[in-house]
């Protein structure tokens, strides 16, 4: 089970990685070209603010998913220090609340996407880029969440298991 979990990891860490750093490129690139034509000639990419919006949507969505991956999820850490009788149930609570999190953004995610993709005029203003592709994100980074998470709490379940953890060896 390590290794397959190992494998999914690395698969996951590779899409989100690349995709991540392909979108920002593309915004950067983007937003600086305009910026020097505009600068230096009377030439205005007219779009490239569309990209750059595009790119916030799915960095924010993808780069949630890399954060589970880093444990970097905003969540309640003052309590277990100053308490640590309190860090497995928050830690527990944390896991569920994002498992909810990624079941809404799947649920959901899915319906707007059929909505929109059932709408031919759903398109993006200047690029006329059909919206279906931006919100069939959602219900794939939900997916991705929810894997993640589902190796975190397996990965936390063996580390409490363990006759190695803290509580026994105290």
């Amino acid at each position: 089970m390590k290794r397959a979990f190992r494998f999914l990891d690395r698969l996951l860490g590779h899409v989100e990685d690349w995709s991540l750093f392909t979108a920002v490129m593309m915004a950067l690139f983007a937003a600086m070209t305009n910026i020097i034509l505009r600068k230096t000639t009377d030439i205005s990419l007219y779009w490239s603010d569309e990209v750059v919006r595009k790119v916030i949507f799915f960095t924010t969505f993808m780069g949630a998913s890399a954060a589970i991956r880093r444990r970097a999820l905003i969540r309640i850490d003052a309590v277990p220090q100053l308490l640590p009788i309190f860090h497995k149930p928050l830690t527990v609570l944390s896991h569920v609340a994002v498992l909810v999190f990624a079941g809404i953004m799947i649920w959901l995610g899915l319906g707007m996407t059929i909505l929109v993709y059932d709408d031919p005029f759903a398109r993006t203003s200047t690029l006329q880029i059909p919206e279906w592709y931006f919100y069939s994100l959602l219900p794939l980074v939900g997916f991705m969440m929810f894997i993640r998470t589902c190796m975190q709490i397996v990965e936390d379940w063996q580390d409490w298991r363990s006759p190695t953890s803290d509580e026994e060896g105290a």
